[in-house]
C-alpha cells in the first residue's frame, strides 16, 4: 500500500491463490446468463397479460411478471426504457406470439407500484447472514466532464445494504437509503426481509453497535454476532460475572490477537459480501437510473433478483492453492 503513511510498518499478507475446480460448468453457465431464454421464460409468456380486474378501475394490460420481465432484461444488458421495449417487441417477434409490448412509459409508470415475486426459501437450516453496504451514484455529470470543465452540480449518491447467505451466496435482503444512514440502523430492517431463522450476523466495525446486539437478539433470540471490536474498545461493567458476546470478543482478541479471533470466530467469511457487492457493480453497474425514491427501491430490487438468477446458473467451486 505505497499511499499509506506506515506502509513501512504494516504486516504485508501475500493474496491467497485459488482454483476453480468446475470450471467447464461454471463456464457454460457464465455464457448462459447471456441468453434471452433465462429472462424471458414460459412462465412470463404464460401470465404476460393481466388477470381480469375485481373492483373497480381501470383494467391494467400487462401484468406484473411482464413488468418484472421488462426490468430484468433491462438490468442485465444496461439498456434505457426506449431499447428495452424493442428488445422485448423483437423478442415476441421472433417467437411467434401475437403478445403486446408495454411502451417506455407504462414501464416507468409500472415501475414504481410493481409487487415483486417473493424470494422462495432454500433451506430451513438457520442461516449466517452477511451484511455490508455500498454507495451507489446518482445522475450527474461523469468524472471527465468535472475535471474538464467543472460541475455547479454537487453529486450525490444513495447507500445500499445488503444482507447475504453465506452457506447459498444469495442476496436474502436490500435497502436503500441516503448516504448519510448509518449501517447499523439498517440492521433491522433487513433482518425483517429474511425468512426463517438467523444463526449469526457479520458485519464490520460499522457493526459494533449495542443497538446491532439488541436488534439482533429481539428478532433472533440466541442468535450471535460477528463485529470486531475498535482498538480501544473496554469491556462492560458485568465482564467478569456474566460476560455478554461483544466482552468475548475483546477478550478473545487480547487473548490470541485479532487474526486469531478473524479465524475462529468466522469472520473471514465476511469477505463474501464485498465480493457479491463487487458484482453487483460489474453486472448491474455502479449507479441507480431511476429517478424517483419508489423506482429506485424497485430497481434495487430487480438487480438482488437478477444476481441470485444468474447464481442459480452454476456458481464456481473454488479451492485454496497451498
Amino acid at each position: 500500500m505505497p499511499h499509506k503513511a506506515n506502509a513501512a510498518r504494516r504486516r504485508h499478507i501475500p493474496r491467497s491463490k485459488r482454483r476453480v475446480l468446475n470450471w467447464a460448468e461454471y463456464d457454460a453457465a457464465l455464457r448462459q446468463r447471456g441468453s434471452l431464454t433465462v429472462w424471458v421464460t414460459d412462465e412470463a409468456i404464460a401470465h404476460w397479460k393481466a388477470a381480469p380486474r375485481s373492483t373497480p378501475g381501470g383494467q391494467p394490460a400487462y401484468s406484473d411478471l411482464a413488468i418484472t420481465t421488462a426490468l430484468m432484461l433491462r438490468a442485465v444488458f444496461r439498456m434505457a426504457l426506449r431499447q428495452t421495449e424493442g428488445l422485448l417487441a423483437s423478442i415476441l417477434h421472433l417467437l411467434g406470439l401475437e403478445l403486446p409490448v408495454p411502451d417506455h412509459s407504462t414501464i416507468s409508470r409500472r415501475t414504481k407500484t410493481v409487487i415483486l415475486p417473493k424470494p422462495p426459501r432454500t433451506t430451513s437450516v438457520p442461516l449466517h447472514l452477511l451484511v455490508d453496504s455500498t454507495g451507489l451514484k446518482l445522475c450527474g455529470p461523469g468524472e471527465w466532464l468535472i475535471e474538464k470543465h467543472g460541475t455547479k452540480k454537487r453529486r450525490s449518491w444513495k447507500k445500499l445494504h445488503v444482507g447475504m447467505d453465506a452457506a447459498s451466496g444469495r442476496i436474502v435482503a436490500a435497502t436503500l437509503t441516503g448516504r448519510d444512514s448509518d449501517d447499523a440502523a439498517q440492521v433491522g430492517p433487513l433482518l425483517d426481509q429474511v425468512p426463517g431463522r438467523v444463526a449469526s450476523l457479520t458485519g464490520d466495525g460499522a457493526y459494533d453497535r449495542t443497538s446491532v446486539y439488541a436488534a439482533v437478539q429481539e428478532r433472533h433470540p440466541g442468535a450471535g454476532v460477528v463485529a470486531p471490536p475498535r482498538c480501544d474498545a473496554l469491556l462492560s461493567d458485568t465482564a467478569d460475572r456474566a460476560p455478554s458476546p461483544r466482552d468475548r470478543h475483546i477478550q478473545t482478541i487480547a487473548e490470541t490477537g485479532r487474526r486469531a479471533w478473524q479465524k475462529t470466530s468466522g469472520y473471514n467469511r465476511r469477505a463474501m459480501v464485498e465480493g457479491q457487492i463487487g458484482r453487483w457493480k460489474q453486472v448491474l453497474g455502479p449507479a441507480l437510473r431511476f429517478h424517483t425514491d419508489d423506482a429506485q427501491a424497485t430497481e434495487v430490487a430487480i438487480g438482488v433478483m437478477v444476481l441470485n438468477r444468474m447464481l442459480n446458473l452454476g456458481s464456481p467451486n473454488s479451492v485454496r492453492v497451498t
